[in-house]
């Protein structure tokens, strides 16, 4: 039986809901009043004696409204934990003496600085250039700095307009758009050019491009960072590009090339079509491990670990049945096989394998999120470390005894000092096709296994990404209001082998639906959830499923869908990701637009009782502004109860700004509480 939607006949004054709605503060949950209090920590560097780590502390800026980025330094047992440097993406050189980074210098943007970290003084700002810095490496005899930048390119189309009057106020000429990709989100239009690669000396001076034609290192459809490695005597950089003329239309193909340091020159050392990347040069310089895949034409395919001579020659895969994606990598000191981190149903451990054969052996073990930033010339490696109940510390571990785990930091125990979180616990079932699938339930703090509880499904984007066993304060955060939170990783998920993420290949969305519904049903059967309050949300591939799930059933109260897909035909044209977007289908819609339209959530709208919350960033250049607002009309029209919120300041998503997490949290709960679905099938606002 489909939904109706009855209002009360008696109207809830705005004035009446708003206080009804609003989030209780409590001095002993995890409220939203608490976030700007939160810190995040990554990217740890540990010195090559393994005596000292660098890693990067974000803080909230409550004043601007943003996340600031600082260096901090701590000792390898724990002590002296200080502040070092406002900055981020440390690395230290191979003597230990100095380390680079990025930090805001002149005459503007992210610049590189060299720090000698025993002598007093400041910084040394390394490069002074108009365009963005990324990408800094050591040379390993520590006497240059390898980087990359945009290189602009002016379009020299005239058209001999006539002369202005003087004083006059004509408008600028208009943009001049011929690549596929003029625009990205966290950036805006793109100005026309090109990522190079340079070379700087550490003390400073004019730096030196290496790279040099109408392609860019790095790869992916968007720019972004450039994977790179030198050789152990500094004369060459491996990196990863795409040289083809039509680059800009390829989709996942990227090359592995060899720079010459001194001449510039270029060569190929992988010559088989297909996606490398992550190149790392082994200790004596004969070999570099990369990982990879030939060329495809799935949607997402899982990479596979590989070595190949440096001088060129046979590439061979070493993960051998391995069917996970290969992280960081890091050489054993002897060359004689690779560590590695990897994701596997939710968790995070490294890993590794030799050259010589026997496959990929765990190194750590555990349900947890424990990255490997880094490791010294012992073998000590350093990371981040989380669980459900305790966010990402710096710690370190022998990658020769990992079970001897130290934690180095204590960032957000003042936060959580005193707080009740909510437990989380796994949650395994079966859907459709006899597919075997994992989520977990986070309870409210003070749970009652004799109370019935509100549930939020909440999906994750991507769709190629998992929901994960870290510490997660939305989810926390939804619990210490008394909701039950539901997250799954549905098939198209990645961390559980090629078979799984492939379950949706040219079919998005199509099973991870069942997925979706099977984990409902399993946590209701626990019998814990009133199904009368039951809500669904999302973002990005989140926002594409939670606007599927209410045309597909009716069976949630409310939903609250962020930056949505509801029409891929129309998504080609609006997103920063085209191609991408064609992958999901295996003919253009100009041959057949059939797929196009049956897996398009605007399709189905006509279907939707369940009263939405629509929420996307103004700037949003992936699942631009345009989908959610298509979706809102035909709602609209409809007569399905909706609302429309633009989050000012935000791209894609709507909490990258402190203030604007909370909102998001704040409005979701507004919303939901509004909202129940009535035993005999009709949504009422209460």
């Amino acid at each position: 039986m489909r939904t109706s939607v009855v209002l009360l006949p008696i109207l809830i004054s705005l004035a009446a809901f708003t206080a009804a709605s609003q989030e209780t503060r409590s001095p002993n949950r995890l409220t939203d009043d608490r976030y700007f209090d939160l810190e995040r920590v990554s990217n740890s560097q540990i010195s090559p004696d393994g005596a000292r780590i660098v890693y990067t502390r974000q803080q909230a800026n409550k004043i601007e409204d943003r996340w600031d980025s600082v260096l901090w330094i701590v000792n390898a047992d724990g002590g002296q934990n200080r502040f070092l440097a406002k900055g981020s993406n440390p690395r230290w050189s191979s003597d230990g003496k100095r380390i680079l980074y990025i930090a805001e210098g002149e005459p503007r943007g992210p610049q590189i600085f060299v720090r000698w970290i025993d002598t007093e003084g400041a910084a040394t700002q390394v490069t002074h250039a108009i365009d963005k810095v990324a990408d800094a490496h050591w040379s390993p005899d520590g006497k240059s700095i390898a980087f990359s930048m945009f290189v602009p390119e002016k379009d020299t189309w005239n058209v001999g307009m006539p002369a202005a009057p003087q004083g006059a106020h004509w408008m600028a000429a208009p943009r001049i758009v011929e690549s596929l990709h003029y625009r990205q989100d966290q950036v805006g239009f793109l100005e026309d050019g090109h990522t190079h690669l340079f070379v700087v000396p550490a003390d400073g001076g004019a730096p030196r491009q290496l790279t040099t034609g109408k392609w860019s290192a790095g790869a992916g459809e968007l720019r972004g960072a450039v994977a790179i490695d030198w050789t152990p005597d500094s004369k060459a950089i491996v990196f990863e590009a795409d040289r083809s003329a039509d680059s800009d239309l390829h989709y996942q193909t990227s090359q592995l090339l060899v720079a010459d340091v001194a001449s510039g020159v270029i060569r190929e050392l992988v010559a088989q079509p297909g996606s490398w990347g992550r190149p790392a040069v082994s200790p004596d310089g004969k070999s570099v491990a990369f990982t990879g895949y030939p060329q495809s034409k799935r949607t997402h395919s899982v990479a596979d670990l590989y070595v190949i001579p440096f001088p060129g020659g046979e590439m061979r895969k070493i993960s051998g049945d391995y069917d996970r994606d290969p992280l960081t990598l890091r050489w054993a000191p002897d060359s004689a096989g690779v560590y590695f981190d990897a994701e596997d149903h939710g968790s995070r451990n490294a890993q590794f394998v030799s050259l010589a054969g026997g496959g990929v052996k765990a190194v750590t073990t555990g349900v947890h999120v424990l990255t490997m930033d880094s490791a010294s010339s012992d073998l000590m490696a350093v990371g981040t470390y989380s669980d459900p109940e305790n966010p990402p510390e710096v710690v370190r571990y022998n990658l020769r005894r990992p079970g001897e785990r130290t934690k180095l930091t204590s960032i957000n125990a003042g936060l959580l000092a005193g707080i009740h979180l909510g437990k989380t616990e796994e949650i395994d079932f079966r859907s459709s096709g006899s597919t075997d699938v994992q989520g977990w339930v986070v309870k409210p703090p003070d749970f009652d296994p004799a109370k019935k509880y509100p549930l939020i499904l909440e999906i994750h984007g991507g769709p190629f990404s998992m929901y994960s066993v870290a510490f997660n304060y939305m989810f926390q955060n939804f619990a210490a209001n008394d909701f039950v939170v539901l997250y799954v990783n549905p098939r198209g998920s990645t961390g559980y082998g090629t078979a799984f993420s492939g379950g949706i290949d040219h079919n998005y969305p199509g099973p991870d639906y069942d997925d979706l519904m099977a984990g409902v049903d399993a946590t209701i059967g626990k019998g814990f959830v009133d199904t009368s309050h039951m809500y669904v949300s999302g973002c990005s591939g989140g926002g594409v499923l939670s606007s599927w799930v209410i045309g597909h059933t009716d069976r949630f109260a409310a939903a609250a869908v962020r930056c949505p897909v509801i029409d891929w035909m129309s998504m080609t044209g609006n997103t920063d990701v085209p191609l991408f977007t064609y992958s999901f289908f295996q003919k253009p819609f100009w041959d057949d637009p059939s797929d196009w339209l049956s897996h398009s959530s605007v399709m189905a709208v006509g279907k939707v009782t369940t009263p939405t919350l629509l929420m996307t960033g103004v700037l949003d250049r992936r699942t631009p502004m345009p989908q959610t607002e298509e979706y809102y009309a035909a709602l609209k029209v409809r007569g399905v109860p909706v609302r429309l919120l633009q989050f000012e300041g935000e791209y894609h998503g709507t909490g990258s700004k402190p203030s604007n997490f909370i909102r998001t949290q704040l409005y979701m709960m507004s919303w939901f509480r509004k909202w129940a679905r009535e035993g005999d099938g009709k949504s009422t606002a209460v």
